[in-house]
C-alpha cells in the first residue's frame, strides 16, 4: 500500500481531490464541478453541503481502497469566505460569495473608526477591495444586515478551517486566511487588528499550518490538518525546496508576485497600485503585487484574433523573434495597449489602432512587450531597498510564453529567471505542510520541475 495525503483543493470554478504519496507525487486526481446554490438574497454561491458531503463520501472511499494508505488529510481553498456557527457547531449562513455587493458606509465607518482609510489599510496590508473581498468586512455587513443571524453566531471560520471543521470539529485560525486582505491583521503589531475586539468579537488565536488532529474515518486513523489558503499555499513548496531567496511570479487570470524576503512595512503607494501582504503558515510577511494579466492577454488575444481573421489560440504558436522585438521596442516607445498603465485597459480597447501592425505576429509580439512592461514594474514594487533575493520562478500559464520569460530576463538581468513546471501547486502546498504525517518523508528533495 502507498502512504498518502488527501488534498481538497476547493477553487471557484473546479473542485479536486488529489492524493500525494511521501515522494509528493500525484498518485490520483480527480475533479467535479458541482452546481451553485443562492443564499437568501438571491445571489449564487457555492453548495456548502454538497462540497462537505462529497468530501466525507470521498474520504471514505480512499480509506477503504487496499491501494492507498490513508494517513492524511488537508484542504486548499479560496479566501475572503467566512462561515458562522451557532453555540452547537451548526452553520449558520451559506459561504457567501465574495463579488457580492454590500453598503459602502460599513467599511467607511470603519476606517473613519481607526485612522482613516489610507492608515486602516497600510496597517492591516488589505487593499479596500469592495464586495465582500475584505473578509473582516463579511462580519460587521451580517452585523448590521442580518443582526438576528449574527445574534446567534458563536465562531466564525475562514472557508479552509470549516472545511477542516467538518470533519474534526476544531475552531481554529490560521496565519494564511488571517493575512490575506482581511483587515484583521495588523501586520504593525503581528496580531488581530483592535476593532475586532473592540466591536466584540472574539476569534481563535492562529496557529501553525503544520498542527493535526486526530480522526477516523472508515475504521481508520487519520491525521487531518487545518486548512490553507490557496495563494500562500502555491508558495510552500519553493519556501520548503528552495535553499536560495526568491520572488515567486505566479501567472494566471491574475498574476501575483510573492516576495517573502521583504520585511519593509506596506506603503499607502503601494496599497494604491495593488500591493498587499499575505502571511506565510509561519506568519511571516509576503509583501505581494497584482496584476490582471490573464485577464488582459485573454480579452486582447480574442480582439486580434478577430482583427487578423486568425484562430483564437494562434497565439499559441507566435515565437520569440529577438530581430522583431528590437523592431517594435524602437519603433513604439509607449505602450499601444495600455496608453496610460493598466488602469487603461478599457481605454485601449477602444483607441488603439491595430492597423497600425502588418501581420498577427507583429501585434501579438507588442501585446506581450506592453504586458511584460506592466508585470515588471508590478514584480518592482515586491523589491526592496536591500534585495537579497536571487531567483525569479515563473509558474502557471505565462511560464510557457517565450517572449514573456525573455523580457523578463532581459528586466532582471542580476536575477536567475527560471520556470516551475509544478502542477497544481496550492494542493501540493497543503500536502507539504503537514508532511510530518508521513512515516518517511524528505520534503528537501521535492523537484520544483525547473528549467533555465
Amino acid at each position: 500500500m502507498t502512504e498518502v495525503i488527501a488534498v481538497f483543493d476547493i477553487g471557484k470554478t473546479n473542485k479536486k481531490i488529489l492524493l500525494f504519496d511521501n515522494n509528493f507525487k500525484v498518485v490520483y486526481q480527480h475533479e467535479e464541478k458541482f452546481p451553485v446554490v443562492e443564499d437568501e438574497d438571491g445571489f449564487e454561491c457555492d453548495d456548502i453541503d454538497l462540497i462537505t458531503t462529497w468530501i466525507s463520501e470521498t474520504l471514505a472511499e480512499i480509506a477503504t481502497n487496499e491501494k492507498y494508505d490513508l494517513v492524511g488529510v488537508n484542504f486548499s481553498t479560496y479566501g475572503a469566505s467566512l462561515m458562522f456557527l451557532d453555540d452547537q457547531g451548526k452553520q449558520l449562513t451559506p459561504v457567501y460569495n465574495y463579488l457580492k455587493e454590500i453598503p459602502a458606509e460599513i467599511s467607511e465607518t470603519l476606517f473613519a473608526e481607526y485612522g482613516g482609510k489610507d492608515e486602516f489599510c497600510r496597517k492591516t496590508a488589505s487593499p479596500a477591495l469592495g464586495l465582500l473581498l475584505n473578509s473582516g468586512i463579511q462580519i460587521l455587513w451580517l452585523k448590521q444586515e442580518k443582526a438576528e443571524t449574527f445574534s446567534k453566531a458563536k465562531s466564525i471560520l475562514h472557508f479552509p478551517q470549516y472545511l477542516s471543521y467538518s470533519l474534526t470539529h476544531k475552531i481554529t485560525s490560521e496565519p494564511t486566511s488571517i493575512g490575506c486582505h482581511t483587515f484583521m491583521w495588523d501586520f504593525d503589531q503581528m496580531k488581530y487588528h483592535q476593532w475586532l475586539g473592540d466591536k466584540g468579537t472574539a476569534l481563535p488565536e492562529p496557529i501553525t499550518n503544520d498542527q493535526v488532529f486526530p480522526v477516523t474515518v472508515a475504521d481508520r486513523e487519520l491525521s487531518v490538518g487545518v486548512g490553507i489558503h490557496d495563494s500562500s499555499a502555491s508558495l510552500a513548496p519553493y519556501l520548503k525546496a528552495s535553499a536560495d531567496k526568491f520572488i515567486l511570479v505566479s501567472t494566471g487570470t491574475w498574476c501575483i508576485n510573492m516576495n517573502p524576503y521583504n520585511t519593509e512595512p506596506l506603503t499607502a503607494a503601494q496599497l494604491e497600485q495593488d500591493c498587499l501582504c499575505f502571511l506565510t503558515p509561519n506568519k511571516q510577511q509576503v509583501k505581494s503585487s497584482r496584476l490582471f494579466m490573464g485577464h488582459f492577454h485573454e480579452v486582447w488575444a480574442e480582439k486580434l484574433a478577430k482583427h487578423f481573421n486568425v484562430a483564437g489560440d494562434s497565439f499559441k504558436t507566435v515565437k520569440l523573434n529577438d530581430a522583431l522585438l528590437s523592431s517594435l521596442t524602437e519603433k513604439y516607445s509607449a505602450s499601444v495597449y495600455f496608453p496610460a498603465g493598466k488602469e487603461s485597459f478599457e481605454e485601449g480597447l477602444e483607441k488603439a489602432d491595430l492597423n497600425i501592425f502588418a501581420n498577427y505576429e507583429e501585434a501579438y509580439t507588442k501585446l506581450m512587450i506592453d504586458l511584460s512592461d506592466l508585470c515588471v514594474q508590478a514584480i518592482k514594487l515586491v523589491i526592496p531597498v536591500n534585495d537579497e533575493t536571487e531567483i525569479l520562478y515563473i509558474s502557471g500559464g505565462f511560464a510557457r510564453n517565450p517572449i514573456f520569460i525573455h523580457l523578463l530576463k532581459v528586466n532582471f538581468p542580476d536575477k536567475k529567471v527560471l520556470i516551475s513546471e509544478i502542477d497544481n501547486s496550492s494542493a501540493l502546498g497543503a500536502a507539504m505542510v503537514i508532511a510530518d504525517v508521513f512515516s518517511d518523508a524528505d520534503v528537501s528533495k521535492l523537484d520544483l520541475g525547473l528549467i533555465e
